[in-house]
């Protein structure tokens, strides 16, 4: 279903340390944050608010799945970009060697819903997708 007025999405995710979080999200993502309390951290994940919560513990991946040829962790989250943005996001995990959990590639090449993605994980292990698409009206292709 098409939302007019598109509103940014809420995602609260367990971290293991907030310093590690604001280093990985504010620092090498470059996301604003905004209010945050001993436990908890607000961050604008491009346009969107996403809260990092301190917890003891937690599993990151539960399983995979293929998709494309690849073994697609889940659960996993991410953000649609431009591809200009795309190609910096993952120039920038790249600069500072971050390890991709999938590396920089298209899937669907030639077909509806053509993208490029890659996935990277968070000092905690949250996994997060970039993707930017051939033509973004292809978002919800079939």
């Amino acid at each position: 279903m098409a939302m007019p007025g598109l509103r940014p999405f809420h995602l609260a995710i367990p971290v293991a340390d907030l310093v590690a979080a604001r280093a990985f999200y504010g620092e090498l993502l470059e996301c604003p944050e905004g209010r945050s309390a001993a436990q908890w951290v607000d961050f604008d994940f491009f346009g969107h608010q996403l809260v990092c919560h301190q917890v003891e513990h937690h599993d990151s991946v539960a399983g995979r799945n293929p998709v494309d040829g690849e073994s697609i962790p889940v659960p996993h989250f991410g953000v649609v970009l431009t591809r200009a943005q795309w190609d910096a996001a993952a120039a920038r995990f790249r600069s500072v060697g971050h390890r991709f959990v999938v590396a920089p590639t298209v899937r669907f090449e030639d077909t509806p819903g053509e993208q490029a993605t890659f996935f990277v994980a968070d000092p905690s292990g949250n996994v997060l997708e970039f993707k930017a698409f051939a033509d973004l009206d292809q978002l919800f292709a079939r």
